[in-house]
């Protein structure tokens, strides 16, 4: 049932209905709210959209908004929740947005700028009553040599079903364990390049990060890598502090070097966990598992089993006796044998089913690691996984996704660059400029970013995604395509695979040896990313020394041009040095003829569109708007 947003505003009753301006100063009585059924409003709206949806004048909206400590602008976009407390202010009831977008893509494509690959898995949520929890997915990060994988074996051998052999589970891309009768999954690829890759793709597989960072060694430059990819992915965080069994563990070293990289541990007053453990000793497995099951229970994570499955390509390759073998990561609902599915570019009837102990299964529900059996080719890791109707539906969309670049003229990647940055997210009210930055030493890190601090305005701002001396990598790559960020480079170099690897993705890579160069073209690009102010221009003016009334309505005015020239456009009325009406010219005569403009002192004849209630020695004021592109100011 649809309820109010505004909280107790919406228990005081209606407010009596709020009066709009006519077209030229009149008064419109408008619909009761009180006669209004409950509002649908979209995530976001402008004030003039919102004033059309609720019959009042946007001054009304500016108004309540002005309360809040909100000055916007009658273009300016407001989110849901705003408009949802200014329509209740108005006496409006608003609907429970009970559809909202479940997306498995990331939104990191860019603010407002949302993949293809992401915006074919878009689907409406279910009711609350067929949500059921699901088990947390589960992704570890971390510099080389740290203990990724050491602590992944570790919580297999010590977790798995006992009567498995040897502990250890069929290696299929993901591993699920139990910890207290709840199930978690780990996704087997440690590493944020297969992370990443993957939300590159449009594919958000995980939950939770974990993030090993070896006692004896510190925070190393993989370390901030593992630590900015999940930050940019909007994942929470759990630090793992492996090896602290060893004779040279120092822990709070570690815990100071993450406070600098801007990760502030629970200890220290941060809302990130950081757990101990021993891969080699089994140290702290149990705290970090229950860990991860606090952050799960934190997010509230859950889906529909009993809905058409979707998931995520993990692994695909193609083996000589079974043909195409994709693992695949099941997000929500169940999939089940006999199920036609598509992945990417192909699809198929899945045949088997196979869970992460090699054993045959029927069904795999939310959350779910399983060996497809079926596809028709092999998929890319990545892929989104979905069910569909039947084979003609499933043949159709391949067939679809297979022309879309074709059909876009190009990749369709939609990457940013500093040229067509503007193009890219001016739908995005939030504005920003991601970068990752790399230097040749540490020490230009600071002063590049204390330049870049400078550029920034409170309208657009510069989001520095990662940044770390040496040379442009691949992972660099692979984060800014991911996240529709750029790549700057100062007195570095890029590698030949990174350089394939931008090209492949179409990252837009700059490389500077000066910093205001690099400034100049940072600020060239935020000025590109500022909303263009609407300037009004005053055209001239024209004093009304005679009434033609053209029939029994029309009015025309006969004007002397006193000042500049008359043009057909937006109009002013002035009498007795006050505005009386804004309006806009109709009709613009010489004579009997019509003409584009009139210059100073000439007569002619001026039509308004609506208003009629001209007397002589009135002053007609004309002007025009232009859209002028704005600047960053420092």
């Amino acid at each position: 049932m649809a309820r109010s947003r505004s909280g107790t505003r919406g228990r005081r009753g209606p407010r009596k209905p709020p009066r709009r301006d006519g077209a030229f100063g009149g008064q419109v009585q408008v619909v009761d709210p009180r006669e209004r059924g409950a509002i649908e409003l979209p995530s976001t709206v402008t004030v003039k959209e919102l004033s059309e949806m609720l019959d009042v004048n946007p001054a009304d909206i500016i108004r309540e908004l002005i309360k809040s400590g909100i000055f916007a602008t009658i273009n300016q976009l407001i989110d849901r929740d705003t408009a949802s407390l200014v329509a209740g202010e108005l006496g409006y009831e608003v609907a429970e947005q009970v559809t909202d977008k479940v997306e498995l893509g990331d939104e990191a494509n860019g603010e407002g700028g949302v993949s293809e690959a992401t915006k074919e898995v878009l689907y409406e949520e279910d009711e609350a009553s067929l949500l059921v929890t699901r088990p947390p997915i589960v992704t570890v990060m971390g510099h080389v040599d740290h203990g990724k994988t050491s602590l992944l074996d570790a919580i297999r051998t010590t977790k798995v079903a006992a009567g498995e052999r040897g502990g250890i589970t069929q290696h299929i891309g993901a591993s699920e364990i139990e910890k207290g009768g709840r199930k978690i999954v780990f996704l087997d690829t440690p590493g944020h390049e297969a992370f990443t890759a993957m939300r590159a793709r449009g594919a958000r597989v995980t939950d939770i990060a974990v993030v090993v960072v070896a006692a004896d060694d510190g925070v190393m430059p993989q370390t901030l890598e593992a630590i900015s990819h999940a930050k940019a992915a909007k994942v929470p965080i759990i630090i793992a502090m492996n090896k602290v069994d060893k004779p040279d563990a120092n822990p709070e070293r570690v815990k100071t070097e993450l406070t600098e990289a801007n990760i502030v541990i629970e200890e220290f007053g941060g809302d990130t966990p950081l757990v101990a453990v021993s891969a080699k000793t089994g140290t702290g497995l149990d705290d970090l598992l229950e860990m991860i099951l606090l952050v799960a229970d934190l997010q509230d994570l859950k889906a529909n089993p009993k809905r058409p499955a979707i998931g995520t390509i993990v692994e695909a390759q193609l083996d000589k006796g079974r043909g195409p073998v994709a693992t695949a990561l099941v997000q929500t609902g169940t999939l089940r044998i006999g199920d036609i599915i598509v992945a990417g570019e192909t699809f198929g009837r899945v045949k088997a089913l196979e869970n992460d102990l090699g054993k045959r299964v029927k069904q795999a529900g939310p959350a779910s690691a399983v060996v497809v059996l079926g596809l028709s080719d092999v998929p890319q890791a990545g892929d989104i996984l979905r069910v569909v109707a039947d084979e003609k539906e499933a043949r159709a969309l391949v067939e679809q996704r297979k022309l879309a670049p074709a059909a876009k003229g190009g990749d369709g990647s939609g990457r940013a660059t500093l040229e067509d940055l503007y193009r890219q997210i001016q739908a995005g009210q939030a504005k920003e400029l991601r970068i990752i930055l790399k230097a040749d030493v540490s020490g230009s890190l600071g002063a590049i970013t204390h330049s870049l601090e400078q550029v920034s305005s409170d309208e657009v701002r510069i989001n520095v995604l990662h940044e770390g001396a040496g040379d442009i990598t691949d992972n660099d790559i692979l984060l800014a395509s991911a996240s529709n960020a750029i790549v700057v480079g100062f007195n570095t170099r890029i590698t030949e695979t990174a350089r394939r690897g931008a090209e492949a993705e179409g990252v837009d890579v700059r490389l500077y040896d000066i910093i205001y160069k690099l400034t100049d073209d940072i600020e060239a690009a935020l000025g590109g990313l500022l909303e263009p102010e609407i300037v009004e221009v005053i055209e001239g003016r024209a004093e009304v020394r005679q009434i033609i009334k053209v029939g029994k309505s029309t009015v025309i005015a006969g004007s002397f041009v006193t000042d500049g020239k008359i043009v057909r456009g937006g109009a002013r009325v002035w009498r007795s040095g006050k505005v009386i009406a804004t309006d806009r010219i109709e009709s613009l005569r010489r004579f009997r003829d019509d003409v584009r403009e009139v210059a100073q002192n000439f007569e002619c004849g001026i039509g308004l569109a609506g208003f009629n209630d001209i007397v002589e020695g009135d002053i007609i004021e004309c002007f025009t708007t232009q859209t002028v592109s704005r600047t960053v100011v420092r």
